[in-house]
């Protein structure tokens, strides 16, 4: 049998504690499936006094990543600190100069920095392996990185924020609000107590950048993508999609078009009836379509500590099975200095159409001047429907629902804002894009 694999872990949260008692518990059979032992030989942690219900004795303690990264006698650095910049970043760095192989979660540092890593792993001979750090258990990085080699990608896209996912799910099936849902995620520890890298879509952008690198053969382009959260989303907009035959999902999209890629990440309506729109609750769902292949929609738990632990092992043992000499997968797909400068896609006319949900002034005049608004900037309408409450009183508030067929988003936006100037928009207006996916 070869010698041990020795690895130093770098962060004993829930998915560093996680990772330690699964290799401790099943180091037999391991040793077994690689053909060598895994052996942790150095850990860092913040508080080295805190029971985590491990047993750390006989293991190296560091009490910086930095210095377990660049002095541990080590042969695999697992960064789980998290955050882009920091720590995480100079350890990652440490041990890839030193030619260490690199397995981590962290998605931020991976959408900020992960070209300039895959050149500094490429050149010292170490691996960079990160399946964690996009869609939690479902393995989508080796699905690009590996098995569907030759395959030409024209579009990936998916639920990749089980935090989102969750609210949106509770707010459709129990009519909860937003903010009651997102009390309930922090309250399970799907949430953050500052849940705003969750909800506001940070966290589904930097994914969906690493995700467009390994599809397209384009450098990482995290700050390039069309960014809207779901803290917008309203009850009402939940039941207007459901009565109209449509799910509300918060999806990152990039695909690839004549002029360039196009990155987005924003609440999508799509069709009850299609499968993405049945994956609920903490799941993630990553669909991807190609020109040999077909289409492809994978669907697993993107977030918790055992499915990210899960991730993160399978990583580790890909190196163990790994042998000296062998030709290495590029960290991107591709040798880095391949991958194609980022060019971002023209706008084009949005083949699904556009849910716009305006509540108005009930006057005489007001739904006719709305149609000619959307005439104006050369939108058709699929349906124009006008909404009150049964019990309102006269004069109230009414809700006029639009969907409308393909059209620039440019166009709604600037239809939107002709209306908002009439001056009889009552609150903030609601425009939600509709996706049909192929995959159904």
């Amino acid at each position: 049998m070869a010698d041990a694999l020795r690895i130093g872990i770098a962060g004993l949260g829930t998915v560093g504690a996680a990772l330690v008692r699964i290799l401790q518990q099943r180091s037999n059979e391991l040793a077994i499936s690689c053909g060598r032992k895994i052996e942790i030989a150095a850990v860092s942690a913040r508080n080295r006094n805190k029971d985590r219900g491990i047993d750390l004795s006989g293991i190296a303690w560091y009490d910086e990543p930095l210095d377990l990264a660049a002095n541990a006698d080590i042969d695999v650095y697992v960064e789980l600190v998290g955050g882009a910049n920091g720590a995480a970043e100079a350890s990652v760095r440490a041990a890839l100069a030193r030619g260490l192989h690199v397995v981590t979660a962290n998605k931020a540092l991976l959408a900020r920095y992960g070209v300039e890593l895959a050149r500094i792993a490429e050149k010292n001979g170490a691996l960079l392996n990160y399946e964690a750090a996009v869609a939690g258990g479902i393995p989508v990085i080796k699905a690009l990185r590996e098995s569907l080699t030759g395959n030409h990608f024209s579009r990936v896209y998916g639920i990749m924020n089980g935090t989102c996912n969750y609210i949106l799910s509770r707010m459709e099936k129990e009519g909860l609000s937003f903010d009651e849902c997102l009390k309930d995620a922090q309250r399970l520890g799907y949430a953050e107590a500052d849940p705003s890298f969750d909800i506001e879509g940070n966290d589904t952008a930097h994914k969906l950048a690493i995700m467009t690198t390994l599809a397209f053969g384009s450098e990482i382009a995290a700050d390039d993508i069309y960014l809207e959260g779901i803290t917008n989303i309203s009850i009402e907009d939940i039941r207007a999609a459901n009565e109209l035959g449509y799910r509300i999902k918060l999806l990152g999209v990039a695909q690839k078009t004549d002029t360039g890629i196009e990155q987005r990440v924003h609440p999508t309506m799509v069709p009850l009836d299609s499968v993405i729109a049945q994956v609920d609750g903490v799941t993630n769902a990553v669909a991807l379509e190609s020109d040999i292949l077909g289409e492809l929609l994978m669907v697993g738990p993107g977030a918790g500590g055992s499915a990210t632990a899960s991730a993160v092992l399978g990583d580790i043992t890909d190196i163990a099975k790994s042998r000296p000499g062998a030709q290495q997968v590029p960290v991107l797909g591709r040798p880095a200095h391949l991958l194609e400068p980022y060019r971002r896609a023209q706008m084009r006319s949005h083949e699904g159409g556009y849910f716009i949900r305006l509540t108005v002034a009930d006057r005489i005049g007001v739904f006719a001047n709305i149609a000619t608004r959307m005439a104006d900037n050369g939108i058709s309408l699929e349906s124009i429907v006008q909404r009150s409450q049964p019990d309102a009183e006269p004069g109230a508030p009414v809700t006029i629902i639009l969907v409308t067929h393909a059209t620039m988003e440019e166009a709604v936006r600037n239809a939107v804002s002709a209306i908002r100037a009439e001056g009889y928009l009552v609150g903030e207006p609601q425009t939600i894009r509709i996706e049909r996916p192929k995959t159904v």
